[in-house]
């Protein structure tokens, strides 16, 4: 298994924030909201489950701060919208 690792404002699978091998980046957008603007798994991870372990992450780290998201990376937002347990996640227009 792979140890993700929190960076500034993202999540990644390497030596240092720098010199990843995967990442799932963010922005904070708002009070208590946050956008997932991009997920990368590079070639030689691909089919291993890495962007659902790096989405994980960010997941569990975005409840445990009461943060919502807005997924606009268009992974995140397929696996968001598909996967329950992400629906509470999900940052709505009032």
């Amino acid at each position: 298994m792979y140890e993700v690792k929190k960076g500034t404002q993202s999540f990644y699978i390497g030596e240092a924030e720098d010199q990843w091998s995967a990442t799932i980046t963010y922005v904070y957008s708002g009070e208590n909201r946050i956008t997932v603007e991009h997920t990368y798994v590079s070639e030689a991870l691909n089919g291993q489950g890495v962007g659902k372990l790096l989405l994980k992450a960010l997941t569990d780290w975005a409840r445990a701060e009461n943060l919502k998201i807005t997924p606009e990376c268009s992974y995140a937002k397929a696996q968001m919208e598909k996967n329950s347990e992400y629906h509470d996640l999900i940052f709505e227009e009032a």
